[in-house]
């Protein structure tokens, strides 16, 4: 008969601090804001697409095409640089990783992938004009690892 009014008596003893302490135990209501990353470089081009004809075959950093990543061609950039590119037209962006090189076409800046020209409305344009934004390059290589460049 003690016992259970024991654990009565402790249960009931511990509901006024539990609603003491569980406020304080909360996640805040609002996130911390962060400060948005600033572009390395920003600068303006015509961007183009290429898809599914080309899946599997060798990009120029020696990794198969995949029309569903998000990756994109350009002549210089170091492959491995991550860069935005946001269609001027629409405002719709996406963040790619250059593995590739091209475009070979004069007037044209920078290849996405099927699945970027898609997300940011190139498809049935072809060619559209875009902001580019280098947002990282990537890390330094020691010696003797080779270049991939």
């Amino acid at each position: 008969m003690r016992r259970p009014l024991f654990i009565a008596w402790a249960a009931i003893r511990w509901v006024p601090l539990m609603f003491l302490i569980a406020p304080g135990m909360e996640a805040p209501l609002v996130a911390l804001k962060s400060e948005p990353v600033k572009p390395i470089k920003v600068w303006v081009g015509n961007a183009s697409w290429y898809g599914p004809e080309f899946n599997g075959r060798k990009t120029a950093n020696g990794e198969r095409f995949n029309a569903e990543s998000l990756t994109a061609a350009h002549p210089n950039l170091p492959f491995g640089s991550w860069v935005r590119i946001v269609n001027t037209r629409n405002g719709k962006f996406e963040v790619v990783r250059i593995n590739d090189r091209g475009p070979y076409q004069e007037g044209r800046e920078i290849d996405v992938s099927y699945r970027v020209a898609r997300k940011i409305g190139l498809i049935n344009s072809g060619v559209s004009q875009v902001r580019l934004e280098l947002m990282q390059l990537p890390p330094k290589r020691s010696r003797g690892e080779g270049s991939q460049n």
